[in-house]
């Protein structure tokens, strides 16, 4: 385990500046703004602060404020930032917690918890309730290298994630809490790795699969259908990555216009933004996730989890304490459709705002969901 910096060297920056001059950018497509993908005249006016106003090595300097390290887990280089709780004299010390990122994010979303429970004092909460908090790349995205050989799927991950609290950083037992493939990763460390598990905490609980789904009631029915409209016609960037991700990557790695393109889109789309993408996330939230896509050339990359999705397992039933936070994209699912999956769920809050971005969208909201479940499971680990 090694300390590690964010520095992009200078010739990216100048090769960066050189492309954005070159831009060329497509006719809006007839109708509505965003309904055809990312809307040009939105996106000519972000590439334009990229190249004239954003504030790279800023932005470098405030990543750098949070302490950064990668090691040697299993074979493969993993980035991830290792923030330790503020410690209180006579109390046990912090609960560890890893914090697990999705797709298109990198670990830079996952950030704004961080001060809110390594210290949730400053935030007038119970000094108690801090963690020790883990925030890892996932394989393959920004500073994390993917695996050599095999496929990158969420039990792999899961297991590295093992390894890493374990073995490198020697937390014995750990909670987790985890968003978009990050809830997937929570989910099989909880599947293969039960005892090391203090409690997972997700923010999009697990669907049942066709083996546990014959019987489901006319609520879960209406639920599903309800899901699947939502989806329809949106899956489109899916399909592409899991099935020619290498033709997709070709393009975007050469671009920095069509990466910046594809990935914007998702955080319109996904986000609780009502359609103004800037209700959320600033140009600068947008461009720090950009610019590491970017410096790192990791797109391509980043894809493997959907390329290799034919690999991935069916879900059992998890048996360790659960808590599930549900943002408005997924509000009204039943309780009774996620008691397939989860035996013991100890924490459900349906959130008044928030979207796929959760932890990015309302830090203070999800951080103080995680402090509620896991101030009754830490108790209960600092007696065994």
């Amino acid at each position: 385990m090694t300390p590690f910096t964010i520095a992009v060297p200078e010739s990216v920056l100048d090769d960066l500046a050189t492309r954005l001059a070159r831009t060329r950018l497509p006719a809006r497509t007839p109708g509505e703004r965003w309904a055809a993908g990312t809307d040009p005249d939105y996106l000519r006016e972000l590439l334009d602060y990229w190249a004239t106003g954003f504030d790279w090595r800023g932005r470098e300097r405030w990543l750098n404020s949070f302490p950064q390290y990668q090691a040697e887990v299993g074979g493969q280089t993993v980035h991830f930032v290792h923030a330790r709780g503020v410690r209180q004299a006579g109390r046990p010390a912090p609960t560890p917690l890893v914090v697990t990122h999705g797709w298109p994010y990198s670990f830079v979303e996952m950030l704004p918890l961080v001060a809110r429970l390594v210290d949730p004092a400053a935030y007038g909460g119970d000094p108690g309730d801090a963690f020790d908090v883990v925030v890892p790349s996932l394989p393959g995205f920004g500073y994390s290298a993917p695996p050599d050989s095999g496929p990158v799927t969420p039990e792999r991950t899961a297991d590295t994630w093992v390894r890493l609290m374990t073995e490198v950083l020697g937390y014995p037992r750990f909670g987790t809490y985890g968003e978009d493939i990050g809830s997937s990763v929570s989910h099989w460390i909880a599947a293969s790795h039960p005892d090391r598990v203090i409690g997972i905490h997700v923010a999009q609980a697990a669907f049942p699969p066709p083996e546990r789904s014959a019987d489901l009631t006319a609520a879960e029915q209406a639920f599903l259908r309800w899901s699947r409209d939502k989806w329809e016609g949106g899956e489109g960037y899916a399909e592409i990555q899991a099935t020619r991700p290498d033709t997709l990557a070709a393009a975007l790695m050469d671009s920095p216009s069509g990466l910046a393109a594809w990935l914007v889109e998702k955080f319109q789309a996904w986000s609780d933004c009502g359609g103004e993408v800037e209700r959320r996330f600033s140009k600068d939230d947008l461009l720090t996730t950009i610019m590491i896509y970017w410096a790192t050339g990791t797109i391509g990359s980043s894809f493997r989890p959907y390329f290799d999705r034919s690999h991935r397992l069916p879900l059992p039933v998890l048996t360790v304490p659960a808590g599930i936070t549900v943002g408005v994209g997924d509000l009204g699912m039943p309780r009774a459709l996620a008691d397939r999956t989860y035996t013991d769920i100890r924490f459900w809050h349906d959130l008044p705002a928030g979207g796929h971005f959760v932890a990015r969208e309302e830090p203070g909201l999800v951080a103080e969901d995680i402090r509620d479940f896991f101030r009754p499971l830490r108790h209960h680990e600092h007696q065994r």
